[in-house]
């Protein structure tokens, strides 16, 4: 079947990945490396950071439960001290081949985030990203869905399929871009072509490849 959208995440995808936030952060506090992200792959459906991206707990709770958590791995970490690494720096090459898709496919946000000035979506008043606004980019997509506002997060197959039905296309009609290949496993299981995006260039050409467009030239 023909590609007729392109799906993208927005953290690490649009932004830098949260998670180099994350290992200057361990390395400055003295913390185990990778600690932050052990909390948050220890039960992935019910912990702190999924019930906050769910916005079943609000951000009070969200710093005593992440508290509790990383101090049962060995280092004690507030949640309050984890909500600004979140906001990472433009990606201005993303931002360019998502313009380049526009006029061509049908074009979908779908985020994990929370009801934080942090997070992409979350807070007008927190758009800012050096040259290029947060909420510019936003703003070009059909449809954005976020999790702290649906109820549900990724790898929940639901909302992949919530994204399909608001762009009206067939989940093996869609290409669908996150950083985090546990993210990409259920697209790829709904027949969408997964492109995990670690280095942005190897991601680009891979989207290229999947919609017959020569991103080296439109996103240089």
């Amino acid at each position: 079947m023909a590609i007729e959208a392109v799906i993208w995440d927005f953290g690490g995808v649009f932004t830098t990945s949260p998670f180099e936030a994350f290992a200057r952060y361990e390395v400055e506090r003295g913390a185990p490396k990778d600690l932050i992200r052990r909390v948050n792959t220890l039960n992935p459906d019910t912990n702190a950071w999924a019930r906050f991206e769910r916005s079943e707990i609000d951000a009070a709770a969200f710093d005593g439960l992440f508290l509790e958590e990383s101090t049962a791995l060995g280092h004690a970490v507030p949640g309050r001290d984890i909500l600004p690494l979140l906001s990472g720096a433009v990606r201005p090459r993303m931002v360019a081949a998502l313009a380049a898709c526009k006029p061509l496919f049908k074009v979908g946000c779908i985020t994990n985030n929370m009801r934080t000035e942090h997070s992409p979506g979350a807070d007008a008043g927190q758009r800012e990203a050096g040259d290029i606004r947060i909420g510019d980019i936003l703003e070009m997509f059909d449809v954005v869905i976020e999790s702290a506002k649906a109820g549900v997060r990724k790898p929940d197959p639901k909302i992949y399929l919530m994204m399909c039905e608001a762009l009206r296309v067939e989940p093996r009609a869609c290409v669908y871009l996150d950083d985090l290949g546990i993210n990409c496993k259920p697209a790829a299981a709904l027949g969408m072509k997964a492109i995990k995006v670690g280095d942005p260039d190897v991601a680009l050409r891979e989207l290229g490849e999947a919609v017959g467009l020569d991103f080296a030239a439109v996103a240089a």
